[in-house]
């Protein structure tokens, strides 16, 4: 077999110069690849181990960022819960307004038909009252229910939250459970 040290090729392919030899012995591949493995080899559990702690180290980043997505979320449902009883005591104010102008509208029917405020327009009076209390009540039930719905969706945004970075603190540690006993295997 002839092994080349140089060859020299001119413009249409042609050789110019050639340095060789004539081979009789064993042969063996060597590409890149399996020299490359066979060099790296000794070193591989330490790849993998530090392979595994920067794993461990991006899975604790991913669940501080998912902690704090979370968080976010909680503080925005608090928000929302204090901004439900701010317009449940607007709409109280304003339908208290309202109430006291039918009030007034009422009254002022009946003594301008010439009754007394006696009797029927008492009744009427009354009957509106009463009702206004029933409407406030309805008012005051359904912006808590709804105030509580947000305060709940606050604790589970929390409870996401410590969720979250829990089961990344659990990644994480496999990861570098990961990369203790790949250094172990490097002292086998």
């Amino acid at each position: 077999m002839k092994i080349y040290n140089k060859i020299v090729y001119d413009i249409d392919n042609n050789i110019i110069e050639e340095d060789s030899y004539e081979y009789e012995g064993p042969l063996a591949l060597a590409d890149f690849v399996s020299t490359a493995a066979t060099a790296a080899t000794p070193y591989m559990p330490y790849v993998a181990a530090g392979t595994a702690v920067l794993a461990g180290r991006q899975a604790s980043e991913v669940g501080a960022y998912n902690k704090a997505i979370a968080d976010r979320n909680f503080r925005v449902k608090v928000q929302e819960a204090e901004r439900i009883q701010k317009q449940k005591e607007f709409d109280l104010a304003r339908f208290d307004e309202k109430f006291l102008q039918l009030q007034g509208q009422t009254k002022t029917a009946v003594l301008t038909s010439g009754a007394e405020l006696s009797g029927s327009g008492l009744r009427a009076l009354k009957f509106n009252a009463d009702q206004a209390e029933i409407e406030k009540n309805i008012i005051d039930y359904n912006s808590k229910v709804a105030k509580f719905r947000k305060l709940e969706e606050a604790n589970f945004a929390l409870m996401s939250g410590e969720l979250a970075k829990q089961q990344a603190k659990a990644t994480e540690l496999g990861y570098y459970a990961q990369a203790g006993t790949s250094l172990l295997k490097a002292f086998e």
